[in-house]
């Protein structure tokens, strides 16, 4: 009999390895618990079962999910996109869900499971999309807008098809009395939390800000979301209604970005059990045996939903680039097909000789879904000549923006730092072009008269378009330091010498970007620090030229003197970064410990990375100690380096 502990010590164990893999591959963790369910699944290797606590605790993390959705469902989003919502993505859905219907009913399946299948299948992975189009920087491309908003349509018609599935345990008979009470219920209870939760909702959150406490925060989070999903599924609806309408009461609030901060440990880590569990499902050995079916199966929703959601996209003004690039990427299955099928599992409203052969189609899509985002513009471009028109227009735009200009500075990014440079620039009669690809935001200073073309910067014809060649400076504005190496690559390669100014959020990039090419590198936490500290030295009668000095010899060592800083509970990131930001620390040598007597130079602390900033003895603090310092009982050392490597410093001093 295998211990509950010993169930869980797998399950991490083989999450974490699978996890790893896949980010090492950037693939989507997602992909990799499904296969780690797959795997150690009962219908494979057979090292967990399948167990009702397991279930229980994956229908949490569809909760929190359901919850992150609520949080982005905002009203003046949705006005913004309501011809994409409410036009192509909900006809996108329901056609789907017809087709879909009407193909299993001439199969000769059971009506209900032709309408879950349908509704199923609709779906898109919102994480995998979403994710994709961010590192690709498409969100706000033309194809980028009609993804997100067909997905928004995707993630609200879940909830009708939550309350939908159970009812439909009913029989045709029943069905209309029991969908009909469910939805009325569903209004009810709807009603009286959102008119309720409104005029509660943030006085309630303004109580508990107020008390300072980082626990009390969360702990009132996770009361909010489970005690919202509990009320639901009391009225017989869905837990995942509930965290819904939670998510949706919470985003009016001033406090949604905290709250989406803090509830994403809780979300990932859930979200990632139910993952596995749904892997769990699947028996490879009924697959195999199946495995024309599975390909049908995924052949037939691949291509189906590709030429639907594309003939739609033309129908609604897109052109055929951004047509196809749109059904493409929404070909592929999504992360509430599983929560829809999971459901319908769950009340044998699906048997097992349909569930199989769906459920591996389905992983299967998801695994193509990279391959389908990576390779959609090259199809584009192969089989749509209007996707040659529109980047040749957009050059054509760049390039007669920037023809009449000489010894120019090409503006990369024309957000507010961007734009507050180009003033700067106006003021001096300097020209600029400025390239943005906020299709909005170009569409309003274009109109106000400003020098700002739609264009990525990164791209190499966008900056020779831009008047890279003929440029006297190029300004890089926006935060991305991978970006910025891409433009910095294209500029050596095109224009060696040329002075380009970087900006980027603090220290931590400094020398990979000076090494990239940059001329200066401006940290905005370094240079904000510089400022206050200028500005309070001349308050305090310390001369201008000293000041000044005092700035430009920061600025020239790079801002070593404010590398590092002793951290609190307030500065923790949310983050994988927050291991290798520098830190200083202070360690106090104690009596017995290693480095009494020996030398800093001796101890070795530099093999470390590990640098000694200060030595404070007998209440006396000596900056930057110089390597033939000796230390004695009662020093404090202040160490400066990543965390881990501070971390066995300290190790090191203490215990040789």
């Amino acid at each position: 009999m295998q211990s509950p502990l010993q169930s869980v010590l797998i399950l991490l164990a083989t999450a974490v390895l699978v996890v790893v893999v896949f980010r090492s591959l950037r693939l989507p963790p997602m992909l990799g618990y499904l296969i780690v369910g797959v795997a150690i699944g009962p219908h494979a290797l057979g090292w967990i079962s399948e167990t009702a606590e397991a279930r229980w605790l994956a229908e949490i993390g569809v909760v929190f999910l359901m919850f992150s959705i609520g949080l982005e469902f905002s009203l003046p989003r949705l006005v913004t996109m309501r011809r994409i919502v409410f036009g192509l993505g909900a006809a996108q859905v329901l056609l789907t869900l017809l087709i879909v219907w009407a193909v299993a009913a001439a199969l000769g399946a059971r009506w209900e499971t032709g309408l879950i299948l349908g509704g199923v299948l609709a779906m898109s992975s919102t994480a995998i999309l979403a994710k994709m189009l961010a590192e690709r920087m498409e969100l706000n491309s033309p194809h980028g807008r009609q993804i997100i908003g067909v997905l928004l349509a995707q993630d609200i018609a879940v909830v009708p098809l939550l309350i939908l599935i159970p009812a439909l345990t009913a029989g045709a008979e029943e069905l209309a009395v029991d969908l009909g009470l469910a939805l009325a219920k569903a209004l009810v209870v709807l009603a009286l939390m959102l008119f309720l939760g409104q005029r509660l909702m943030r006085g309630w959150f303004h109580l508990v800000a107020r008390q300072k406490s980082s626990e009390l925060f969360v702990l009132n989070v996770l009361l909010i979301t489970l005690g919202l999903a509990w009320l639901t599924e009391i009225a017989g609806l869905s837990l995942a209604l509930g965290a819904f309408v939670a998510g949706t009461l919470i985003s009016e609030t001033e406090y949604r970005y905290q709250v989406e901060t803090d509830i994403k440990p809780f979300r990932d880590v859930l979200l990632g059990l139910f993952f596995v569990t749904i892997g769990m499902l699947l028996d490879l050995r009924v697959v195999l045996d199946q495995a024309l079916w599975v390909f049908l199966v995924l052949a037939g929703l691949l291509g189906l939903k590709a030429l639907l959601i594309f003939g739609l996209s033309v129908a609604f003004g897109a052109d055929t680039s951004v047509a196809l690039r749109t059904g493409l990427a929404l070909a592929v299955c999504g992360e509430f097909g599983f929560v829809l099928l999971a459901r319908a599992d769950n009340l044998a409203l699906i048997g097992p000789q349909v569930m199989q052969p769906m459920l591996a189609a389905m992983l299967l899509s998801m695994l193509l879904a990279p391959l389908l985002v990576e390779h959609g513009a090259t199809l584009a471009r192969s089989w749509s000549r209007s996707d040659w028109m529109h980047r040749a227009m957009e050059l054509h735009n760049i390039a007669v923006q920037s023809m009449a200009t000489d010894q120019h500075v090409v503006v990369c990014g024309y957000g507010r730092s961007g734009q507050n440079l180009a003033r700067f620039l106006e003021r001096e009669s300097i020209p600029f072009i400025a390239l943005d690809v906020d299709p909005q935001r170009i569409r309003e200073a274009a109109a106000a008269g400003e020098s700002v073309v739609f264009g990525d910067a990164a791209r190499r014809e966008v900056l020779v378009a831009a008047g890279l060649l003929r440029a006297k400076a190029l300004a890089i504005t926006y935060s991305d330091t991978a970006s910025a190496l891409r433009i910095l690559g294209h500029v050596q390669e095109l224009r060696p010498g040329l002075p380009v100014v970087v900006r980027t959020v603090d220290d931590t990039d400094i020398d990979r970007l000076k090494e990239a090419g940059a001329a200066e590198v401006v940290a905005e936490i370094m240079e904000g620090s510089l400022m206050l500290a200028s500005t309070a030295l001349m308050l305090l009668g310390v001369p201008l030229n000293r000041v000044l000095r005092r700035i430009r010899e920061t600025r020239e060592q790079r801002y070593s003197l404010f590398r590092g800083f002793f951290r609190g509970i307030t500065d923790e990131m949310d983050g994988q970064e927050e291991a290798v930001q520098p830190r200083l620390h202070s360690v106090i040598v104690a009596p017995g410990a290693a480095a009494i007597g020996r030398t800093l130079g001796d101890i070795g602390l530099q093999n470390l990375d590990v640098e000694v900033t200060a030595v404070r003895r007998r209440n006396i603090r000596g900056i930057a100690p110089e390597p033939t310092t000796r230390v004695e009982e009662g020093d404090v050392l202040v160490l400066l380096g990543a965390e881990k490597d501070v971390a066995a410093a300290e190790i090191k001093l203490i215990q040789g």
